[in-house]
């Protein structure tokens, strides 16, 4: 209930941020991704799978939403859905407890990193999937993914249409090992041809964390919402020392142009993040740059890592020395 002479809460378009506007925009919002996917098949000249095969699976199997843990009472379709949502009812039934899904979060886990343990170093490619192969930031994502490649680095995205394609076609043009992290979607979002190396997760909790642990770096194009996400992930962790020598290079600066203005002028004015944070983001639109930072940035990476692995040798050395002298 909106209290007298209080002003509700609008959407940042102006409209009343009343219940049936906010599920109004969630459909718009899922229908407009699905839309997003399809268009980048389609502009790479190719039938989406969603058009193609309706509601099936990448092998071309009868795409199955697994409804084994899902909560009766509410209509969620894919296994993130299900973990956000509150259960209601059936607290007998194992199958659709918490714990059950914990049991299935780490086995996606075990899955990812079994896949992918021969990966030492990679950079992980973002951007939207919606554009084709005539768009030059297109042509840029497939030509510093193939000078990454050809420099021995694996090449990650998240398998769909658009910059992801561009990336993997680059890796594969490179002789690199070419990586898709797929995510279960209320939509079939389809694999692009240039993945040699596909994993596929319901969860994006254990897609990002994939990301991350495998990436020396990540490149970032323009991009939605998911895009975004993962830019401020990178940049968290980095702030707090979660990762180091990571960098996080933004292609397309007047795309972004913008967002760096916003972040300068009341983000750091307003002290919500120090001056010296901006430092953390790199801008250029030269796939040559983009590359030779990612190759300093690893081979930084790995001095450092030798430095800190000899110092926990020498720490360890005198207490082995003590306990066989004892």
């Amino acid at each position: 209930m909106q209290r007298r002479g209080v002003p509700a809460a609008r959407t940042a378009t102006g409209k009343k941020g009343a219940p049936d506007v906010l599920a109004a925009a969630s459909n718009h919002a899922v229908a407009g991704a699905r839309e997003r996917a399809e268009a980048g098949h389609l502009a790479a000249g190719r039938t989406p799978p969603s058009q193609a095969r309706p509601e099936r699976g990448a092998g071309g199997t009868a795409r199955v939403i697994d409804d084994a843990i899902r909560d009766p009472f509410t209509p969620a379709v894919t296994e993130d859905e299900k973990l956000l949502q509150l259960s209601r009812g059936r607290a007998g039934d194992f199958t659709r407890t918490d714990t059950w899904r914990v049991m299935r979060i780490m086995g996606e886990y075990i899955e990812g990193f079994d896949t992918l343990a021969g990966v030492e170093k990679a950079v992980t490619v973002f951007g939207s999937a919606r554009i084709g192969p005539d768009d030059p930031e297109y042509a840029k994502a497939e030509q510093v993914s193939r000078l990454l490649a050809e420099a021995g680095f694996a090449i990650i995205t998240g398998a769909g249409p658009g910059i992801m394609e561009a990336a993997n076609k680059g890796a594969r043009e490179g002789g690199g090992r070419s990586i898709g992290c797929n995510i279960e979607l209320p939509f079939e979002q389809g694999t692009n041809p240039y993945v040699d190396t596909l994993v596929n997760f319901r969860y994006f909790a254990v897609r990002k964390t994939m990301f991350i642990k495998y990436s020396n770096a990540f490149l970032i194009f323009p991009g939605g919402f998911g895009t975004l996400d993962e830019l401020f992930e990178a940049l968290v962790l980095i702030q707090t020392g979660k990762i180091y020598q990571f960098p996080v290079i933004l292609f397309g600066q007047y795309y972004w142009a913008g967002l760096i203005r916003w972040l300068k002028a009341r983000v750091a004015q307003e002290r919500k993040i120090a001056p010296k944070d901006m430092d953390l983001i790199l801008l250029t639109d030269d796939p040559a740059r983009a590359a030779e930072t990612v190759i300093a940035a690893y081979e930084a990476q790995t001095r450092r890592a030798m430095a800190r692995a000899e110092v926990a040798k020498a720490e360890t050395s005198p207490a082995q020395a003590d306990s066989e002298t004892g």
